[in-house]
């Protein structure tokens, strides 16, 4: 693992560098072509997140992140949403995983854990959007918000024992991890890709069910980031209004990112949005404001997962704001530094194995047959 001093590492980043590592982006093909490679180049991103539309066979997979790794001037996160169940980016790799709600038992999970670090990180990745820590229970699972399945519990204590031993399986294996969806989306009414959800839950329904989960995590010290939900809480003293009257998204808010998850919660790692191209906040917002105001909330990096017009707008509307004194230098080295704090972390992919890849997805269908 590498190590350097944070200070002396953003000192030595240009402003162009700094304002890249706000961004976390997706890319189009399977592999680094003229047009990828110079988006990189251009944007200079933090992060890099695969879908299944990169992924598409393991030597393709680890041959393009060690040439993005390889291109980046600082060292970049390399991520993926490998939950299992509905969201799985893998299947065309390994056998299709079980998802979060078939499981009971915290050992069964502890060793889906295992399974998935070591995929992950044979593979070339070292971080995973995952665990969902959303807590569904009967009354939610009414909703069709596609959460039903993703959840891990029907109650914030089973949440943080199975998600927990997910998590904890992940960091011992090199892999840091993303809680989500902050301050809870359990609750939510429709899909936030699709539109704006609204959360129509009360303050102490939300302080006992959807933020315990978060508490218990951040009290013990294990979260690497915390990736912020696109919801409106309008029964809650978190729901601000914007300028036109409109319910602000969480992932937006300042009351919800700085207020809530940082001084309430003491929360002083990275944080980062969903992606910004759902409908939730593309149908109210457009990208270059809503990057904006995912700053001035105290949001570190920016998910803008697929178009490249969107990261390309989202980049300059921070540099716009930058040379017009909205956004200070100060207030970008503050999100560099969690950034490179969680950088320096990172450890190196695992050697590049086939044959225990093989091996690993046996023993995914041996995992689920043990569900059953």
């Amino acid at each position: 693992m590498e190590s350097f001093t944070n200070q002396t590492e953003i000192g030595s980043l240009t402003l162009e560098e700094k304002i890249g590592q706000l961004f976390f982006i997706g890319i189009k093909g399977t592999v680094l072509d003229e047009n990828t490679a110079k988006l990189l180049s251009d944007i200079k991103p933090g992060g890099v997140c695969l879908f299944s539309r990169n992924i598409k066979e393991a030597v393709q997979t680890r041959q393009l992140l060690d040439e993005i790794r390889a291109m980046s001037t600082v060292k970049p996160l390399l991520s993926l949403d490998q939950e299992g169940g509905l969201v799985d980016r893998l299947r065309r790799i390994v056998a299709p995983m079980p998802a979060a709600s078939e499981f009971k038992r915290a050992e069964d999970v502890s060793r889906f854990g295992e399974i998935v670090a070591e995929i992950i990180g044979i593979l070339g990745f070292n971080l995973d959007f995952a665990p969902v820590i959303d807590v569904v229970n009967i009354d939610r699972s009414i909703f069709n918000n596609g959460l039903r399945s993703r959840a891990f519990g029907d109650s914030p204590q089973v949440v943080v024992t199975l998600a927990g031993s997910f998590l904890k399986e992940l960091q011992s294996k090199g892999i840091s991890t993303s809680l989500k969806h902050f301050p809870g989306l359990g609750a939510a009414e429709v899909d936030s890709h699709e539109e704006l959800p609204v959360v129509s839950i009360s303050d102490e329904e939300i302080n006992d069910i959807d933020l315990f989960p978060y508490r218990h995590f951040l009290a013990d010290g294990r979260v690497d980031t915390v990736m912020v939900a696109h919801a409106a809480y309008p029964n809650t003293v978190l729901q601000l209004k914007d300028g036109k009257g409109r319910d602000v998204p969480s992932s937006l808010s300042e009351r919800v990112v700085t207020g809530l998850l940082r001084d309430e919660m003491g929360f002083d790692g990275v944080v980062i949005t969903d992606d910004l191209e759902m409908g939730a906040i593309l149908k109210n917002y457009g990208m270059a404001d809503a990057c904006k105001r995912a700053i001035h909330a105290g949001v570190d990096i920016i998910a803008i997962c697929a178009d490249e017009d969107h990261i390309r707008e989202g980049h300059n509307a921070i540099i716009g704001s930058i040379d017009k004194g909205e956004i200070s230098e100060a207030r970008i080295d503050r999100s560099v530094g969690r950034l490179l704090d969680l950088k320096a972390r990172l450890v190196q992919p695992l050697p590049f194995d086939i044959s225990r890849l093989a091996h690993l997805s046996d023993e995914i269908e041996d995992l689920k047959r043990s569900l059953k």
